[in-house]
């Protein structure tokens, strides 16, 4: 294992006119499981092939703890990468395909029986070890495939470019936890690449969010949830994402409209700013009880378990999620109230500040 370097890295297809990449400087650190998280086209696979290799970036260097591998190819680098289709030998068993990596490397057969078995079992792979991977399925191909990167115990890292694709959605749920179990036996360093917030979530010690080639933020998943630092953070992560709702602050109030909404907690300059505020957290209450925004109910999205209702403060929408069976109708006017811990203050998609309450008037 080793921490993975990247110093002022960027790469271009096009002489440098766009970023694919944008010049960034960070760190991957040893034996931590990393999704790097980002729609479609923000650079995520790019970033991870320069990782591993397979593109040498425009510019800056990558370091594999403090060897400078930037024109060392693939095979050089010590790494397993698992790509979003199956890349298997279709005509071998799924034994011989999770032994290759091994034997290539002339690992003693014991040793081969031992890994190759071992990751058998955490992928649920035991029944059809005999069988020739073309007459498994896309998803246990993919599996299969996901074993070959994992098989080898001594790898600088292991890069994972959306590896559940093709995986049937009742099996991700398992194998993003046999993912996590592998990696507290092995210690690798994984690197996971997604769009699926959930993925992301769930599997990793740490998040990277990627947007237009560039770190906007990283942190634990709760974090990301609780604390967005950037407007893109608050929208990709959550379901439904963070409503964003224009406001003013003006001698230190924070009005919506000509609503009183809090104060700020940061000494923030007066001016136009965007409140942010999960649908967890808005209340929808009588008015004053606190203080609130005046809101028209435009419709309610039963869930099950929960509700969503959709509201327009003005012309900007604002959803609450509340408990299943909520009372509010289409049309009805309401007051939506934001607590003040959970409710950040935005200037150009950058978080510059907190909310917090009115003096002498109850939470806002």
């Amino acid at each position: 294992m080793a921490d993975i370097r990247l110093e002022g890295v960027g790469h271009s297809y096009d002489g440098g006119r766009t970023w694919a990449v944008k010049p960034m400087t960070w760190t991957w650190r040893s034996a931590r499981a990393y999704a790097l998280l980002g729609p479609s086209g923000c650079g995520k696979t790019t970033l991870l092939n320069i990782i591993s290799g397979l593109i040498t970036p425009t510019e800056g260097r990558v370091f594999f703890d403090d060897r400078d591998v930037t024109g060392v190819p693939t095979r050089g680098r010590d790494i397993a990468q698992v790509f979003q289709f199956p890349v298997l030998y279709e005509e071998m068993s799924v034994y011989d395909n999770l032994a290759f990596p091994l034997r290539n490397r002339k690992v003693p057969k014991q040793e081969v029986d031992r890994r190759v078995r071992q990751v058998s079992r955490l992928l649920g792979l035991d029944q059809v070890l005999g069988r020739r991977s073309r007459r498994l399925d896309a998803g246990r191909q993919q599996i299969v495939s996901l074993g070959r990167g994992l098989v080898r115990s001594q790898v600088a890292a292991v890069l994972l470019d959306e590896p559940l694709t093709v995986v049937d959605p009742a099996l991700k749920w398992t194998l993003r936890s046999k993912l996590k179990e592998i990696h507290r036996e092995t210690g690798h360093t994984l690197i996971y690449v997604t769009h699926d917030q959930t993925e992301a979530l769930t599997f990793a010690d740490e998040v990277v969010v990627l947007n237009e080639g560039a770190i906007v933020q990283a942190g634990e998943p709760s974090e990301l949830f609780l604390s967005p630092a950037h407007e893109f953070v608050g929208h990709f992560i959550g379901s439904p994402g963070m409503n964003m709702l224009p406001a003013e602050v003006v001698g230190h109030v924070v009005r919506v409209g000509a609503a009183e909404v809090g104060t700020t907690k940061d000494d923030l300059p007066p001016g136009p700013v965007r409140i942010g505020v999960r649908p967890e957290f808005v209340r929808i209450a009588p008015a004053g009880t606190s203080p609130g925004v005046p809101a028209r109910v435009t419709g309610i999205d039963r869930m099950g378990a929960y509700d969503l209702v959709h509201t327009l403060v003005g012309e900007h929408p604002v959803i609450a999620k509340t408990e299943a069976g909520s009372p509010y109708r289409p049309d009805a006017a309401e007051y939506l109230h934001f607590p003040a811990e959970r409710t950040f203050l935005f200037r150009d998609q950058v978080r510059c500040g907190s909310l917090a309450p009115l003096d002498g008037r109850g939470p806002a």
